[in-house]
């Protein structure tokens, strides 16, 4: 079982229109239960070309094919004045798209790609944020080496307000 990051590319759009006829990975991944296939092309196409400089999201494969997606958002720089290779700080986002594979260790493997990749590019701190309910989260953050630092603001999880967890981790000693 290979797991591998890529760029999101053009026909991706289809695995999200698959994901989105979950509803139960929808209420799971905070996604709209019910949008139509066209509503979900439209918005993967828009992504796909999508070139926000605080915000990088990265296919997840098995063995080459598309099961989900990494990202990371809120990317923050030293200063105002730092350009985009100087960013410092950013939040991970993972999200399983084929719910078979979930609690598989897909997601551990995908996250850990993503912040060596993180601290490849000079990143110092990955903070994620994940629902109070969703023990499977809070799993995976505590096996990448994540701390929990504090509460933030309620969000919506399968249909109900519930507490957010932050958590932090910071590039590891002798990267820096």
């Amino acid at each position: 079982m290979t797991v591998a990051l890529r760029p999101l590319q053009a026909g991706d759009e289809e695995a999200a229109v698959r994901w989105a006829a979950d509803p139960v990975f929808c209420q799971a991944a905070d996604w709209t239960v019910g949008l139509s296939p066209r509503v979900i092309r439209r918005h993967w196409v828009a992504l796909i070309a999508s070139k926000q400089a605080d915000f990088r999201r990265w296919d997840i494969t098995l063995d080459g094919r598309l099961v989900g997606y990494v990202d990371l958002a809120n990317l923050k720089a030293a200063s105002e004045e730092s350009t985009s290779e100087e960013l410092v700080s950013g939040e991970l986002g993972v999200v399983l798209g084929e719910r078979n594979l979930w609690g598989q260790g897909v997601s551990r493997r995908a996250c850990k790609l993503l912040l060596e990749q993180a601290w490849a590019t000079g990143l110092h701190t990955v903070t994620a944020e994940v629902h109070a309910p969703n023990e499977r989260s809070h799993a995976l953050m505590r096996r990448l080496g994540f701390r929990e630092c504090r509460m933030t603001e309620p969000q919506l999880y399968q249909g109900v307000p519930v507490a957010m967890v932050q958590y932090v981790l910071r590039r590891p000693d002798g990267e820096l």
